[in-house]
């Protein structure tokens, strides 16, 4: 057998803790300067000293339905994996490692974490799995997912990798605004997807977690194509940037109006909605711009609407906005959308309308628990249901409450 067909042998391999450290460390040394294409075959290196081969960097596409592999020296390249049924896409969903017994060895998926946010599975085979193998390849994809997030500010080869079909260029500026479309900590965790993910135009999200608040807004700019991404685009700026002033909520509104009158005029707007929630207390505060309200969610089914005292969208110059408040509970939900989610119909139909989205939202409750899961099988379900199209944007942001505290994170036993 040749040395390039030669499995990687294990005896004597040194797995132990000190080893791992020194052999994640050359990662971490090398990672400042590295060039963006030099990932793979580094993280192929580091692999093979711990006696794996074959390894494969699958990364979630645009549109959340494949795990698409990325190109690059000394990877294994096969096709695309989806998300729904396979072991690479149960690792995905699940974030955690699936192991799947081959002839003689063992296919290893691992989730791609940058913190909470789910960028793909690194896959990795091996002739036995111990749990040194387990806690040194955890870490190496965690690192792994770093790398690519920070890497990707510098290039265009993840980014290429990801996109299954040819984009807008509306949907380019919109997906170059977004933040991580999940993130969890013990107290909270959030979950954002945007339809048709490579023509999406006006809708867009953003969050931020300060301290113990976290901010959230959900924007719905008129029109579609470049004019509503450039509208949205106005809008996210003027939000983020009040928000970064500790301007109060009730002013939010008032400051992303004038900037949208001002730089389009008085016939263009955008629907907002603006939200703070103390993650330590779950006291959640709002204000609506002609948004549709979002749902309550409770115990795993749609209790109630936040229906609330609503002004004019952004840009028509409405009244200052009144704040309303509410109480949640450990474990209540929010799911947030836009009007492209429920007002879509079949030519010369009724529109999706609300009633079918509570219902559909209760049925993905029932099979699904965790929060991206329940975001992404939703959206996939409701454009099913809507005839596998969209006509206009169509989005959903998912918020969970969970109370409680992280200062467990910040000690070491």
């Amino acid at each position: 057998m040749t040395d390039r067909g030669r499995r990687p042998d294990r005896v004597g391999v040194d797995r132990s803790e000190g080893f791992g450290e020194r052999l994640l460390g050359v990662l971490l040394d090398r990672a400042h300067e590295m060039p963006p294409d030099l990932i793979a075959p580094l993280v192929a290196e580091e692999v093979a000293r711990v006696g794996g081969r074959e390894v494969s960097i699958l990364l979630q596409d645009y549109e959340q339905v494949l795990l698409v592999p990325l190109p690059g020296r000394r990877l294994k390249v096969g096709g695309p994996e989806p998300v729904e049924g396979s072991p690479a896409g149960e690792a995905f969903l699940s974030r955690r490692r699936v192991e799947v017994p081959l002839d003689g060895s063992v296919r290893m998926y691992l989730p791609l974490l940058d913190g909470s946010d789910q960028i793909g599975v690194m896959g990795v085979t091996l002739d036995s799995v111990d749990d040194d193998d387990r806690r040194l390849l955890r870490r190496l994809a965690g690192l792994v997912a770093d790398m690519i997030v920070t890497k990707d500010a510098y290039t265009d080869l993840f980014f290429q990798a990801r996109r299954s079909a040819p984009m807008s260029v509306a949907a380019e500026i919109q997906w170059s605004l977004l933040p991580p479309l999940s993130m969890a900590t013990p107290q909270v965790e959030v979950a954002g997807i945007l339809e048709p993910a490579y023509d999406v135009a006006g809708d867009s999200f953003d969050y931020a977690l300060n301290g113990d608040i976290l901010h959230m807004a959900m924007l719905d700019a008129m029109g579609h194509g470049l004019d509503a991404a450039t509208m949205a685009t106005v809008a996210v700026g003027a939000y983020r940037h009040t928000r970064r002033a500790h301007t109060d909520l009730s002013q939010v509104y008032a400051f992303m109006d004038r900037a949208i009158d001002d730089q389009f005029g008085p016939d263009h707007f955008v629907t907002a909605q603006m939200m703070i929630l103390d993650i330590t207390t779950g006291r959640l505060q709002w204000v609506n711009a002609g948004h549709p309200a979002p749902f309550l969610i409770r115990d795993r089914a749609v209790l109630d609407r936040l229906e609330s005292p609503t002004t004019l969208p952004v840009g028509f110059g409405g009244e200052e906005p009144v704040v309303s408040e509410r109480m949640l509970r450990p474990g209540d939900r929010l799911l947030c959308f836009t009007d492209g989610l429920i007002e879509e119909h079949h030519t010369g139909g009724e529109q999706f309308g609300e009633e079918q989205l509570v219902e559909w939202t209760n049925r993905i409750l029932r099979e699904r628990t965790e929060v991206r899961a329940v975001v992404r099988a939703l959206s996939h379900a409701l454009k099913h249901e809507r005839g596998g199209t969209t006509t206009d944007d169509a989005t959903i942001f998912l918020v969970e409450w969970r109370g409680g505290d992280a200062d467990h994170l910040a000690t070491l036993d």
